[in-house]
């Protein structure tokens, strides 16, 4: 699913990443590792494509595409999905306007058709049914008055809308009360479709997550065992 050869990254003229090399399997649930400041969330960043952080060696390979230079856009479209850490609040977008153009423009990506507005609210109300999601979220403002366990909500709900191939999802548990942090676990064994790299320092809700890989990063760098 997902190939890192050789990267190293910069921001500014501080080295992040070095020469990391790692693979994660279709299917995977690989849980990435390692103490503050290791360089995991700059991995997430750089793998989703966020341009403040910049490649100065290697590949990126995601299904067996060289997206090493490919825009964020391109990349989601193609089926990368981050659930950052820090997500801004954004007054005046709908979550459900969200939704609607990121679903309809996933849809034209890969099938070069429309998408039926009908179609869309049976995926959605599906979606809130199974994350408890109250309706009336979905003509508020993205994230703006959501406590942290409702952004995660809000968060699992783009998931399950989009399905995209590999999820990457940065400390999901943080902020999140017990019930949510279950049913982040539970969501992530409801899409066997999507292969997982996901980010935590709780053991508790990593053992819920059951990783079938383990990488750790030290100083932007990859742990031996």
């Amino acid at each position: 699913m997902l190939e890192i050869k050789n990267l190293s990254v910069h921001m500014g003229d501080k080295e992040l990443l070095h020469n990391i090399n790692m693979t994660i399997h279709d299917g995977a649930r690989h849980l990435l590792s390692g103490h503050n400041g290791s360089g995991k969330s700059t991995l997430a960043q750089t793998l989703a494509g966020n341009p403040d952080y910049q490649i100065t060696h290697g590949q990126i390979i995601f299904d067996g595409r060289d997206i090493t230079n490919e825009n964020t856009t391109t990349r989601a479209l193609l089926g990368i999905f981050l659930g950052a850490q820090h997500v801004p609040e954004i007054p005046g977008l709908t979550i459900i306007s969200f939704l609607k153009h990121s679903c309809a423009a996933h849809t034209h990506f890969q099938t070069g058709r429309d998408l039926s507005m009908g179609d869309f609210l049976t995926q959605l109300n599906a979606a809130c049914d199974q994350l408890d999601i109250p309706r009336e979220w979905l003509n508020r403002s993205i994230n703006v008055g959501f406590s942290g366990g409702e952004r995660k909500r809000v968060m699992l709900l783009r998931l399950l809308m989009t399905q995209p191939k590999l999820a990457i999802l940065d400390e999901p548990d943080s902020g999140a009360d017990a019930a949510t942090q279950q049913l982040i676990t539970k969501t992530i064994s409801t899409m066997p479709n999507t292969t997982f790299l996901f980010i935590s320092h709780q053991q508790g809700f990593t053992e819920q997550v059951q990783p079938t890989d383990i990488t750790t990063l030290s100083h932007g760098e990859i742990m031996v065992k």
